[in-house]
């Protein structure tokens, strides 16, 4: 069995789920919550807030490994900064304990929640809620969003994790783009 904490960053809204997953697929609810900051707030604040609570949920559940949704492409400049500035959190706290992560593309977890990437958050909401056995579908939506992301990463296992085979044509591009950057010197 493995524990997994799946994250949907957001500087304003932060989803948090943590789900139990057995090597038969069958997911287990352990912990959900959204983390909110409130925009008037000063950025380090808000940083800071959303790091010493993912850091104590770190500490007092023990994933096994974190997964972290990665957004390829966003519209709003503000909302992919915010993203992007947790998801830098996120990987300081899973270096400062030494655990692995594994992200997934939005498409990817829609596709394995839903059996659609193109599914809509309800539709998403939906499956999150039927795949745990949920009277009712976790609210706000980044709460389920946070299960999906750990449901179907304790699904995909740890290829996604390692490079192994088992990886999508997705994320062995995204591997190898990574590889290729680390080679090149900067400068």
């Amino acid at each position: 069995m493995s524990l997994v904490l799946g994250i949907d960053p957001g500087l304003t809204r932060c989803g948090v789920g943590l789900v139990k997953v057995d090597t038969r697929r069958k997911c287990e609810l352990v912990h959900v919550e959204v983390i909110k900051t409130l925009p008037t707030e000063g950025l380090t604040d808000r940083i800071g807030a959303l790091g010493n609570r993912l850091e104590q949920i770190i500490q007092d559940y023990k994933p096994d490994v974190i997964a972290l949704e990665r957004v390829f492409a966003q519209a709003n400049l503000r909302t992919v900064m915010g993203t992007a500035q947790i998801s830098g959190v996120v990987l300081f706290l899973a270096n400062k304990y030494d655990l692995q992560v594994a992200m997934h593309t939005p498409t990817e977890v829609k596709a394995a929640v839903s059996g659609s990437g193109r599914a809509d958050k309800k539709q998403v909401g939906a499956m999150v809620a039927k795949i745990l056995g949920l009277n009712e579908v976790p609210k706000p939506a980044d709460a389920a969003d946070a299960l999906a992301i750990a449901i179907t990463h304790g699904w995909r296992g740890m290829a996604s994790v390692t490079g192994g085979s088992n990886q999508t044509p997705a994320q062995k591009a995204w591997a190898q783009a990574e590889r290729a950057a680390v080679r090149k010197p900067i400068g």
